[in-house]
């Protein structure tokens, strides 16, 4: 049976948003501003730092307890995506994809003189994970992929492709109206917004703190609405499934068995097609199963990392 866990347990230490002990900004390719914050991690520490890849919409809120409970160990690196955040709009829309994506995340390792890296994403991040090995496989030495896929998330949100269809009219839409769109796209509460995650099933209501919900609503509200809207329509486009044989890195699949935007099925094909893939499942769970159950991925996370010595 699985219980709320409360404000002064384990599981929930550092909650609220990243408190970055150095910040700092590199240049992409095109010249955009990404934002970079690092958690320190103890001085003495020679384990691989971990590197956070968002899902789309998102600065960190999915985070908010597993960076501060790796920072006990390690360096934690958290890059602000192109038009997220505190990074810079897209100087160059073309870029707005999942492999720029991936390209920004070298960029501000290698100003980082990262050579090596365990990489952690969530949602759209795994996507970006995945690339990222892809172009530099012998930088990534592990990697955990959270409530995500391979790619085409937009054919399987809520085990369908209705979403593939609808969004290429609502982009016209928004292109052809943007100062209406923005209006509109801040109107909505957050409390309301919880309220429908809520009543919809896309969250776990027991289980996900209302301030949780509400810090990514809060950056979701701020967005440009065609940078979410491209980005979403690229996720939906990309597919790194040719990929995932040649992945030569310990990885770790968190699945949830509630995940309506990536479903569960999803993860258990992923972590077999990826040599040695580890697969977990959070009973109960959603799409932002690591904000509520951060025990449950905290516990797997030091054992996948303990038992590959990462």
């Amino acid at each position: 049976m699985t219980t709320r866990t409360s404000e002064s347990e384990p599981g929930r230490g550092g909650r609220g948003p990243l408190h970055y002990d150095t910040e700092r900004f590199v240049e992409a390719a095109d010249g955009t501003r990404l934002f970079v914050g690092t958690l320190a991690g103890p001085e003495e520490s020679e384990l691989l730092p971990a590197v956070l890849c968002d899902g789309i919409g998102c600065d960190g809120f999915v985070w908010a307890y597993l960076a501060h409970h790796l920072a006990r160990t390690r360096r934690v690196i958290h890059l602000h995506y192109r038009g997220h955040g505190r990074s810079g709009p897209p100087l160059d829309r073309s870029q707005l994809t999942i492999r720029g994506l991936a390209r920004d995340l070298h960029v501000a390792l290698d100003a980082l003189a990262v050579d090596r890296a365990l990489l952690l994403g969530h949602s759209m991040g795994t996507q970006v994970e995945l690339e990222a090995h892809r172009a530099r496989p012998e930088r990534v030495r592990g990697m955990v992929l959270l409530c995500g896929s391979w790619g085409r998330v937009t054919h399987t949100f809520h085990g369908h492709d209705a979403l593939s269809q609808v969004l290429p009219t609502v982009r016209e839409v928004v292109q052809n109206h943007p100062s209406l769109a923005r209006a509109l796209w801040g109107r909505v509460p957050p409390r309301l917004a919880f309220r429908l995650a809520k009543l919809s099933g896309e969250v776990d209501p027991a289980m996900l703190r209302s301030e949780d919900f509400h810090r990514y609503w809060q950056h979701i509200s701020d967005m440009e609405p065609e940078v979410f809207l491209q980005l979403l329509h690229a996720a939906g486009d990309h597919s790194a499934e040719d990929h995932l044989p040649a992945v030569d890195a310990p990885s770790l699949v968190i699945s949830a068995e509630n995940d309506t935007f990536s479903p569960p099925e999803l993860g258990r094909a992923m972590a077999e097609r990826i040599p040695g893939g580890e697969l977990f499942e959070i009973r109960g769970g959603s799409h932002a199963a690591p904000v509520e159950q951060p025990m449950a991925v905290q516990l797997r996370v030091d054992k996948f990392l303990l038992d590959h010595s990462l």
